[in-house]
């Protein structure tokens, strides 16, 4: 029997509408730590995203291997694959691969070939358990331009040719795989939006080349008893239940809120792989206020007051809450006040939200009714504009951008 952790969307040095996550990440993976010693894990598999930002601080890459270092101290023969997300610069994250090899990580960034043929050495990852072989992890990263057959190889036919040139590259990984299984478990990764995937709003990015957002999950290897899937945060698996992403750690974005957020763990070698989510409790509330439904303005006050919290409460434990409020008689300075009256409590507010107007009332959607845009959320009108611009959502990073110059136009 084979026990593998998957997990990933770490996000590391990520930030939820200026507030830093650092203590946030350090205490789940504290108890990351404490899950592979208690299920005797043999392998862990991280599917991508392992920062926030191409360009990660130093304090985001410190913290990074600092828990490398803690998982190896607490199982030493346990082996970590690695594989880069559209959010990490795989060169940046395989950069250390001597040192991390050193203590059984292995850091897959971009697709190696040599002579055109995949390095197959390079991603097929064995897992030992006393000291043999029992299984193998086909480790992909998020699949770039380059790590893709060229497109004109990918021949012609329905549907999009970036979807096929992702089918020709699992296609080549499982063929080159093969002669080295000798019948052993294989975990696939990827770190890519699967059609049938629940995407969180203003989370993930759409990120497929060419515009391209999501394949089927038949693109995988047949061979493969486990797809570990990094990309979508929620935890969920597709019509093949053993097509799977873990989702991430800690919510990343107030639309993440109801998640349960956690790690699968894989149990390989007896027949079908079996597995299970284990939740990670969160290290900080986050609250929808009010919890169904929405309220007027004039009540956040005493609904922030009948939380009871400590207003001693360090900024770092204070919860995360989400604002839901009601549009009847909202004024247009309304997210001003709502930060006036949270200032009074240990809470940090990260999302406010207002009741959607109906379609047929809404002329941005091509409704009838006139609608003042004083009675619009100014961040309803940036995301309606952004998407109707450029055909997707904002993108946290625009987000932030966003928020910072609305809040110097409410300073001003």
């Amino acid at each position: 029997m084979i026990r593998v952790l998957h997990t990933g969307d770490w996000h590391i040095g990520q930030t939820l509408r200026g507030y830093g996550r650092h203590a946030e990440h350090a205490a789940v993976f504290a108890r990351l730590t404490q899950i592979v010693v208690e299920q005797e894990v043999d392998a862990l598999v991280v599917a991508g995203d392992v920062f926030d930002s191409q360009n990660p601080s130093g304090e985001a890459q410190r913290l990074f291997y600092e828990v490398l270092m803690r998982l190896h101290q607490a199982r030493p023969e346990m082996t970590i694959v690695i594989t880069a997300g559209n959010h990490d610069a795989a060169g940046r994250l395989e950069a250390p691969r001597p040192l991390l090899d050193a203590i059984g990580v292995h850091v897959i960034g971009n697709i190696r070939r040599r002579d055109g043929a995949i390095d197959i050495d390079r991603h097929l990852i064995p897992v030992r358990v006393r000291g043999e072989i029992a299984a193998r992890v086909l480790a992909v990263s998020y699949p770039t331009a380059a790590c893709l057959p060229p497109l004109q190889r990918a021949g012609e036919g329905a549907g999009s040719p970036i979807v096929r040139a992702v089918r020709i590259l699992y296609a080549q990984l499982a063929e080159a795989a093969e002669p080295h299984r000798a019948g052993l478990p294989l975990v696939a990764t990827g770190h890519l939006h699967v059609a049938g995937g629940l995407e969180s709003e203003g989370a993930e990015r759409r990120i497929l080349v060419g515009g391209e957002h999501a394949v089927p999950p038949d693109v995988f290897p047949a061979t493969a008893d486990y797809v570990a899937l990094g990309h979508l945060h929620k935890a969920q698996h597709m019509l093949q239940s053993h097509v799977r992403y873990s989702g991430s750690l800690i919510p990343l974005s107030a639309a993440e809120q109801p998640y349960r957020h956690g790690v699968t763990l894989v149990t390989l070698g007896d027949g079908p792989a079996r597995f299970e989510h284990i939740p990670v409790g969160r290290p900080v509330p986050f609250w929808r206020l009010p919890q169904t439904g929405d309220m007027p303005l004039s009540e956040l006050g005493d609904r922030l007051a009948a939380l009871g919290l400590d207003p001693a409460m360090p900024l770092e434990t204070q919860p995360f809450v989400q604002v839901r409020l009601a549009r009847t008689g909202l004024g247009p300075g309304y997210r001003a006040e709502v930060d006036r009256i949270a200032e009074g409590f240990p809470v940090r507010v990260v999302d406010v939200r207002v009741t959607p107007l109906a379609q047929a009332e809404d002329p941005v959607a091509g409704g009838e009714l006139p609608v003042r845009l004083a009675e619009r959320d100014p961040e309803d009108l940036f995301r309606l504009a952004f998407e109707r611009s450029l055909g997707h959502p904002p993108e946290p990073a625009h987000l932030e951008v966003f928020h910072r110059a609305r809040a110097e136009a409410e300073r001003a």
